[in-house]
């Protein structure tokens, strides 16, 4: 049933009141002068995140190099620990996960364990929309196998600002030997359906991983369902793990026996570990495609957010999600429209992720202005506004406070007095 909402300025209060994810909110360091709108990007920083790191500088203040074996190893075996915590929120077994490393050498990490060209069958299958690293990852990678991009990456076009299930499928053709896609789209915030392109892919004897960064913490995915080969994903977006926090990779089981195609010491088995052989000895579960060891700082702060998330259980968070951005489209549809702007994302609750892409003509200047005014938000190329009402800690009445400020800089014309010379991060 379609929500039925009212552009009451009081009506925002009782969505608030009724918010059965409300009490989150407590849980973050909130700024009473700004509005933060930017969790697709960066997650705000969690009380129990500060908790967890600072529990860890205490441990090393007082053990030193006894961090390691402190409570039964803990930090020797983050990955392992953070494993337990991530799994409900990806409907995996914690064996499948390991945490460590960063988005692209994850991405690598992945690609060079499952990409085995042949004469024959040699080519990856991408899209042309995707966020930029994970198509510098895949070149690199192909590069190493002594092709040329040109050759060995095969693009599946978009239509105009969003991409077709069916054209992924077609373009499945017997040479290529990998697919590597994302579950959510950074621009336009359009859901694939992942359940319909890997089963297809299986057909046809294809291997498939996916990039689940703009999707984890945001949309349900369940790993055991998909089965899919591989996934990578990033922690400091709805996941709240921190600036650069550690990223993870899921292997399914049964590529266990797969040799890492980036073998490092922490992907030896624990028990041979410390006696420093020169000869790999391969950990199969998802902790032997682990490369060094821990940033345990950086595990820390994830840690503490990962406890939150598991606390209000994701299928709360996407409900919650759904309905404070249809909330906030339909304040747009009804105060915005006669000023140039549109929105920009798929409307149906399937294919939606969890953030609005307002666009205008003037977006750039227009999102300099709202900054200016409190609304932290960011823009993409070429005219688009991404606005994120976060499950966990945006309340509706914020919601409506920043649709107010855009109609007001609108109306004043005030983003005018914005340049257009580009911050490095915008």
């Amino acid at each position: 049933m379609k929500d039925q909402f009212q552009i009451d300025p009081e009506y925002p209060k009782l969505l608030d009141n009724n918010d059965p994810l409300g009490q989150f909110r407590q849980r973050f360091f909130l700024k009473e002068d700004q509005i933060y709108m930017c969790g697709n990007s960066l997650g705000l920083a969690t009380k129990d995140a500060e908790e967890c790191v600072l529990e860890v500088m205490e441990k090393w203040k007082e053990n030193g190099i006894k961090i390691w074996t402190v409570e039964d190893n803990k930090y020797y075996l983050y990955s392992r620990n953070l494993a337990e915590l991530m799994a409900p929120i990806v409907g995996s077994d914690p064996d499948e996960l390991a945490i460590f490393g960063g988005t692209t050498i994850n991405i690598h990490q992945g690609i060079s364990t499952f990409y085995k060209p042949t004469k024959d069958k040699y080519k990856i299958l991408v899209d042309d929309i995707n966020f930029p690293t994970d198509r510098y990852a895949v070149d690199s990678q192909v590069r190493l196998k002594g092709y040329e991009p040109e050759e060995a990456v095969k693009v599946v076009k978009s239509r105009g600002n969003f991409m077709e299930e069916d054209d992924i499928i077609d373009a499945m053709t017997e040479d290529v030997a990998l697919i590597f896609l994302p579950n959510v789209y950074y621009r336009t915030a359009q859901v694939l359906d992942m359940e319909k392109i890997t089963r297809a892919a299986k057909e046809r004897g294809i291997l498939i991983g996916w990039d689940l960064c703009h999707g984890i913490g945001a949309v349900e995915i369940n790993l055991k369902k998909l089965d899919a080969d591989f996934a990578i994903w990033c922690t400091y977006k709805y996941l709240n793990g921190g600036p650069g926090s550690s990223a993870a990779i899921y292997i399914n089981r049964k590529h266990f026996k797969r040799l890492p195609g980036l073998t490092g010491w922490y992907g030896n088995k624990i028990e041979t570990q410390f006696l420093l052989r020169q000869e790999f000895d391969h950990q199969q579960d998802a902790n032997g495609w682990q490369i060094g060891t821990p940033n345990v700082l950086s595990m820390a702060s994830l840690e503490g957010a990962l406890r939150v998330i598991n606390e209000a259980g994701v299928p709360n968070m996407r409900k919650k999600s759904l309905h404070i951005t249809a909330y906030l489209m339909y304040l747009i549809e009804n105060k915005l429209s006669n000023y140039g702007f549109t929105i920009g994302n798929l409307r149906e609750d399937s294919r939606r992720g969890g953030h609005v892409c307002l666009e205008h003509d003037e977006g750039y200047r227009i999102s300099i202005a709202l900054k200016a005014r409190g609304v932290a938000q960011d823009f993409r190329e070429p005219n688009v506004i991404r606005l994120t009402p976060t499950a966990l800690y945006t309340s509706y009445q914020e919601v409506y406070k920043i649709v107010d400020i855009l109609l007001d800089i609108v109306k004043t014309e005030s983003y005018k007095a914005v340049g257009n010379n580009r911050n490095y991060v915008v």
